[in-house]
């Protein structure tokens, strides 16, 4: 099938320099957000999936510009409608010795749906209705209807060898006991929140890794990840802060690589409960009898409150590019007409007195203060401009960590949060962002503000049967317009990726922002 992919600009790498012999066989990298754990099925989040992608494999690949080709499958082919045939590399072989099988497939498939995620990868089997093991090296997925986006949703799943047995916990992987993919490198020791060790696998089946050992490290604060670069205690980091950027670049010790990105910064809103939690009350502080949130009115208010030209320029010093919807203009998806709302203090003002709301209200805004891009600035820019609108903000800014776990027990009203659409289309954030809360379905699993519009979900799941990528394209533009138009969320920018490498060393970007030792190379 024909499949449209995101051509990612400005890819060109600045400031490579020769690299030192000596230096080669060891790596040492920091980034700034840790994996929430080991477990390659546990939560879909970038940070967790980086880290498995040294470790782990998927079916299909993506390489750094977001198109699809051969993974752990070699090939795979439409037999029918509803019948995709996929075939297995020869000789593969998981960290543990034994051989990729596709019974492997059948036991990964099984599993993800079954382990206690705050957001789960149930969303990438939904489309499986059953698998049929053909041949040693083949087997059959049936998707029960057509389902054009299979390829794509299993490139969002790392491969578990059956071995591990059933019900294997996800505490095993951070052990070590049940971290046994088919990757690049192997784990050797990894302290929580601290550093994950990863040695070569000398059985790989691929190109073999520059890297004998790799020590990655999770340096969240982001002065101290660029000392730690600038001291030579690392080798490379990742999320270089907007304020240091110009000032590394200018450095001959150090080269900057750089290139777009598919992450969306948003603000969700809980639009689900008819009742507010006790982080919404009235302007002072009194108890309200309705949720401002379920309003469209006061959603768009507060959208239209935020000066997003103000944040790219001032906050993000350029590296973001303000949006109106999930995907860059270009994109597989993309709806040219969801331009990024202007901001009108007026209007905004005058929506929250149509609501019922003259007064305005007060709220608590939640978010990281370590995860995205300078998001701590972010959340007191976003809070002093609703507050000029009479929402009074009040900023709560914590770990990502202890985020994440409020947000999967739905106890903020409001946040800051971010996604990326590594596909290169906008159809993972319709499902699990915006798409109706819905275990069966598996939809929902990152609907953190649990926002539901029956007509969003139909159109959403039309274009997933859509085999004509012209039709699904404007099916998933529709999709977006109505999600977008009911504010379903607020967007704010997409932010662009910023790496930095010690002279020597050139990092070979990626539209996903992932960063990967195998990316890591002398220059």
């Amino acid at each position: 099938m024909r499949r449209r992919t995101l051509i990612a600009g400005g890819l060109a790498l600045a400031g490579a320099r020769p690299g030192r012999a000596a230096d080669v066989q060891q790596l040492r990298m920091a980034v700034s957000a840790a994996p929430a754990n080991l477990d390659p099925q546990y939560y879909t989040l970038t940070p967790s999936n980086m880290v498995a992608a040294h470790m782990f494999e998927t079916l299909v690949q993506r390489d750094p510009v977001a198109k699809m080709g051969p993974g752990l499958a070699e090939s795979w082919r439409l037999l029918d409608e509803i019948t995709w045939e996929f075939t297995l590399r020869e000789n593969v072989r998981f960290h543990d010795g034994s051989v990729l099988a596709p019974e492997d497939v059948v036991y990964t498939l099984a599993r993800v749906p079954t382990v206690p995620s705050p957001g789960s990868f149930a969303v990438y089997t939904r489309g499986v209705k059953s698998v049929e093991v053909t041949g040693p090296r083949t087997f059959v997925i049936h998707t029960g209807e057509p389902y054009p986006l299979l390829p794509n949703d299993l490139s969002n799943l790392f491969i578990l060898p059956r071995s591990l047995g059933a019900d294997v916990p996800s505490t095993d992987f951070n052990s070590g006991k049940a971290a046994q993919g088919t990757g690049p490198f192997r784990f050797e020791s990894y302290k929580p929140g601290d550093q994950l060790v990863l040695v070569r696998n000398p059985a790989y089946w691929g190109k073999p890794p520059i890297w004998d050992r790799v020590t990655y490290r999770i340096i969240s604060n982001p002065a101290a990840r660029v000392a730690a670069l600038l001291s030579g205690d690392v080798d490379m980091i990742d999320n270089v802060p907007t304020t240091d950027a110009l000032r590394l670049a200018k450095d001959t010790r150090i080269a900057i690589s750089q290139c777009p990105s598919l992450r969306l910064i948003f603000i969700g809103l809980d639009s689900f409960r008819d009742t507010p939690l006790g982080d919404v009350t009235g302007p002072n502080g009194e108890a309200l009898s309705r949720n401002p949130f379920k309003d469209r009115r006061v959603r768009e208010a507060l959208s239209l409150a935020i000066n997003r030209d103000a944040i790219v320029d001032r906050v993000m010093e350029g590296a973001a590019v303000a949006a109106g919807q999930f995907m860059p203009a270009g994109s597989f998806g993309y709806a040219p007409d969801l331009t990024p709302p202007k901001f009108d203090a007026a209007r905004a003002r005058a929506l929250l007195t149509e609501a019922g709301f003259p007064g305005g209200f007060s709220v608590v805004l939640h978010g990281s203060n370590d995860r995205y891009v300078n998001d701590g600035q972010i959340l007191q820019v976003i809070a002093q401009q609703w507050t000029r609108i009479g929402v009074k903000t009040q900023v709560d800014g914590t770990p990502f960590a202890a985020l994440a776990s409020r947000l999967a027990r739905f106890e903020c009203s409001s946040f800051l949060l971010g996604w990326s659409n590594p596909g290169g289309e906008p159809s993972a954030a319709l499902r699990n962002v915006m798409g109706t809360t819905n275990a069966e379905a598996r939809t929902g699993g990152s609907n953190y503000g649990r926002y539901s519009n029956p007509e969003v979900d139909k159109v959403t799941a039309a274009s997933l049967r859509t085999l004509d990528d012209t039709k699904r394209d404007g099916l998933m533009q529709d999709a977006m317009r109505l999600a977008m138009r009911d504010t379903a969320l607020i967007p704010l920018h997409l932010q662009k990726n910023v790496w930095a490498t010690r002279k020597g060393l050139t990092y070979d970007v990626r539209v996903d922002e992932q960063t990967l030792a195998a990316s890591v190379r002398p220059a």
